[in-house]
């Protein structure tokens, strides 16, 4: 293994939609990645091989509570966050997104806004499709002014299936 991540563990969760790759240092989780057609593919995201996987499946209830989300359940995240690396803009708008209730929408604007930076719609954009934990940092709910979806680095289609999914799910 590389020196800089000895302290990195990885683990994969088979979940409704697909298999989801977690990575976790000792800060907290590090990298989540969008569900994937098969382990292989998920492996490949994280840039892992089968011998590095260490967490049972994702460690710490982690698991359970993805699976649950991809079955339509409102669930909390409440895992620590490493965002080791992230600028201090990035981190404000990741924990603004954090607030985002389960189901609901934000625009891209109204995030700028709730983090003092009226304006800033389009850097919050693109601190959001840096976001290296989606899901867990629910960038999927930050859609364009006037309800377009706007971006989301599993494409668009998969963010309205996150969105359709959310809404099915809180009644």
């Amino acid at each position: 293994m590389k020196p800089s991540s000895h302290h990195r563990k990885y683990g994969l969760v088979e979940t409704g939609a697909g298999w989801v790759g977690i990575e976790v240092s000792e800060k907290g989780v590090k990298r989540l990645t969008l569900p994937a057609n098969d382990r292989q593919a998920a492996l490949a995201e994280l840039g892992v091989e089968e011998k590095d996987l260490t967490l049972e499946s994702g460690g710490a209830g982690l698991a359970d509570r993805l699976k649950h989300f991809f079955m339509g359940e409102p669930v909390v995240f409440k895992e620590g966050l490493d965002l080791t690396g992230a600028t201090e803009f990035q981190q404000q708008v990741y924990h603004a997104a954090c607030r985002i209730p389960f189901g609901e929408t934000r625009s891209y604007g109204e995030l700028a806004e709730e983090i003092g930076k009226p304006g800033a719609a389009r850097a919050v954009g693109q601190a959001l499709g840096a976001n290296p934990l989606p899901i867990l940092i629910p960038c999927h709910r930050v859609v364009a002014k006037g309800g377009g979806l706007g971006g989301f680095t599993g494409g668009v289609e998969t963010k309205q299936k996150l969105l359709d999914m959310e809404k099915k799910g809180k009644k």
